[in-house]
């Protein structure tokens, strides 16, 4: 009696029940395939470190005593997919039964599903052990609303008894502490180094050349800077708790050019591996806070993002896929410009951001959502290309997580379940947020001509172009009115340099 058990690369859960012994009769099976590598083209770095992940955790799986038969991208063996692996493991080791975790992603739990159909033994898909929430009675409350996040996470913090005071009043007599943490980067505190000691991956980086497997970005093959275990993911944590925590709230929103982490945390890719949890992750903040280290602005907006907005995604996901994924409210049709993969362009905000993300398979959340994102939304550019260029190119992006960023937040295709209002902005928002206006080519305080700002005349467009869609929504009041008090010579002159802007898209 052999029981076959299906791990994948974002199921690295030292923690899962499957693991607390092991268990006679049963097979961990982990595979590296073309299927996964393959459906959007990845950043070397997201491949390489999935892969030593996962090796790394079948190692100290098999150290403790746990049955594992673990397919290399190269075997001769890999039939590099899910399907042809499971059924000629299920011969070999003449299994009579097949379990797996439910998958994050919406294609994979397809695939899988599919894959089970084929190899006909009774079949056990058990919960990943992972989330706040469980999968089926989020998506079962997001089918049939989309409730705002503000008030999601409200009942999140009341559900897991999170920053309460002993009346379930929020401590510091606020629920969100968002307008305190705005500020720009002034250079000062310094910022910590980056958190994860280079890792030598130059060998598996042959196996995945020789297997033929497409990529962007610099593989860093020789030092590779992003944790493969478990133990690399908790000292990470601790270096945020105590190095960059206390500044992260005021700073979050910040960006420079000088620093590609500033104060965020860079967890996300060991939380969506699941080598941390995500509950772990909110004590260690809860902690520094409680012990005066951190001040509640910046506690409360990092426990946001994790307790609020990471389970918020996955509920917009999985209530609302498949469809989700063919959303285009805007009739978005452009393709991205051609610099979104090589970052060369004269604009400093965007040559920056891209090419920290070829770099280091990495930009925080405001990079990319009011630098890359809101340059996409502004040009029109189809939330299909945007959607793969964001799946592909961050090594945290999986598609429940990705997806609702992109389609919802960044792009405003699913119309506005996610956000109240697109998040569009001109260049004096940058400037405003960043370093990266001083000694840029463009002026951003131009709106027309050869030197002015793409982001200017793109805006304006983008909001006349949208008018009929957002003059109602009262959020969007104000620029609709300072439109209307330019003069109209301003006006033509602003939309005749947006018609040539989005001509010469590739050019800028």
């Amino acid at each position: 009696m052999t029981t076959l058990r299906l791990v994948l690369g974002d199921q690295l859960n030292a923690s899962h029940p499957w693991f607390r012994q092991p268990e006679d009769g049963c097979v961990v099976v982990m595979m590296e395939i073309r299927s996964e590598t393959d459906y959007v083209v990845h950043h070397a770095q997201k491949v390489l470190a999935i892969f030593a992940a996962m090796r790394r955790f079948a190692e100290a799986l098999q150290a403790a005593g746990h049955r594992v038969h673990y397919l290399r991208i190269g075997d001769p063996g890999n039939r590099q997919g899910f399907a042809a692996n499971l059924q000629w493991l299920a011969a070999h080791y003449q299994a009579t039964r097949f379990e797996r975790m439910e998958a994050d992603e919406w294609r994979v739990e397809r695939l899988l599903d599919e894959a089970s159909a084929r190899l006909g033994l009774p079949t056990t898909v058990v919960d990943a052990a992972h989330f706040l929430s469980e999968r089926g009675a989020l998506a079962q409350v997001f089918s049939e609303r989309v409730p705002r996040l503000e008030y999601f996470y409200r009942d999140m913090r009341r559900c897991h008894g999170i920053l309460l005071d002993d009346h379930q009043k929020p401590v510091g007599g606020r629920w969100n502490f968002d307008a305190d943490n705005r500020a720009r980067w002034p250079g000062e505190p310094p910022a910590p180094d980056w958190p994860w000691t280079p890792t030598d991956v130059s060998a598996l980086w042959q196996e995945i050349v020789a297997a033929g497997v497409r990529t962007l970005g610099e593989p860093g093959a020789d030092a590779l800077g992003w944790p493969l275990t478990r133990s690399q993911a908790r000292a990470g944590l601790q270096v945020f708790i105590k190095q960059a925590l206390p500044h992260f709230g005021r700073f979050q929103d910040a960006m420079s050019t000088r620093e590609p982490l500033l104060f965020h945390s860079g967890l996300s890719f060991a939380l969506n591996t699941k080598m941390l949890h995500p509950r772990e992750v909110i004590d260690a903040a809860l902690e520094a806070f409680e012990a005066g280290a951190v001040d509640i602005a910046a506690c409360e907006g990092f426990v946001r993002q994790i307790l609020g907005w990471r389970e918020y995604v996955r509920g917009v996901y999985w209530g609302r896929m498949p469809d989700y994924a063919q959303t285009n409210a805007l009739d978005a049709r452009r393709p991205l410009p051609r610099w979104y993969w090589t970052g060369e362009t004269d604009m400093v905000c965007l040559r920056h951001a891209i090419g920290q993300s070829l770099r280091l398979a990495y930009a925080h959340h405001i990079q990319r959502l009011m630098i890359t994102g809101n340059f996409a939304l502004l040009a029109g550019c189809d939330p299909d290309a945007v959607d793969a260029w964001y799946l592909g190119i961050y090594i945290d992006a999986f598609e429940w997580v990705e997806m609702p960023n992109t389609r919802g937040m960044s792009q405003y295709a699913d119309g506005g379940l996610v956000a109240s209002k697109p998040y569009a902005a001109s260049a004096s928002y940058i400037k405003r947020q960043s370093d990266y206006c001083k000694g840029c080519r463009y002026a951003a305080t131009r709106r027309h001509g050869p030197d002015a700002c793409p982001f200017n005349a793109l805006y304006w467009d983008f909001m006349l172009r949208h008018e009929a869609d957002f003059a109602a929504n009262p959020r969007m009041a104000m620029p609709y009115r300072a439109w209307q008090r330019m003069d109209e010579s301003e006006r033509d002159a602003t939309l005749t340099h947006a018609r040539y802007l989005l001509e010469w898209l590739d050019t800028l």
